[in-house]
Parts: structure tokens; sequence; C-alpha cells
């Protein structure tokens, strides 16, 4: 299994085991992000879609999850939330 210094956590974990998002996205997140940060943002995603009241029939609310995952990983380079 293969690792990767994951950008949520910092530390060289192993990654998430299938490409979790078809594209660019996933490849991403299959790169930067290891399998536990995963697992933390998809019981974190079912808390945004709920708290927020996401309606996946309006594509802003794809785009307003797509956000909050970002901000959750670290991915656009800035500070995640504190673990």
């Amino acid at each position: 299994m293969s690792s990767v210094i994951c950008t949520r956590c910092r530390l060289d974990r192993p990654t998430i085991p299938e490409m979790p998002y078809p594209g660019d996205l996933g490849a991403e997140v299959l790169q930067k992000v290891c399998g536990l940060c995963w697992a933390e943002w998809q019981q974190t995603e079912v808390i945004v879609i709920n708290e927020l009241r996401l309606d996946f029939m309006d594509p802003k609310s794809h785009d307003t999850l797509v956000l909050h995952m970002r901000e959750f990983l670290g991915l656009d380079g800035e500070s995640p939330p504190a673990l």
C-alpha cells in the first residue's frame, strides 16, 4: 500500500484505497490526503450537508460541499482546522 504526506494531518500515512471522485478533484484528493483524514471528512460531510441543508438538485450545493471539503482537508494550501 502506498503512503502520502497528508495535507490535513501532515503525517506520512496510507493513501485512500480508491479514487473518491472522478476527474482532477479525485486525483488531487488521492495524491494529497491520507485514508484516516478522508474517513474523517466522510463523517463531517454528512454534518455539512445537514447543517447547510444542501439540496443536490441545485448545482451550487455540490460546489458548496466541495469548498467545505477543500477547506477541511487543507487542499488549497491553507491550514486546515485543528485536529
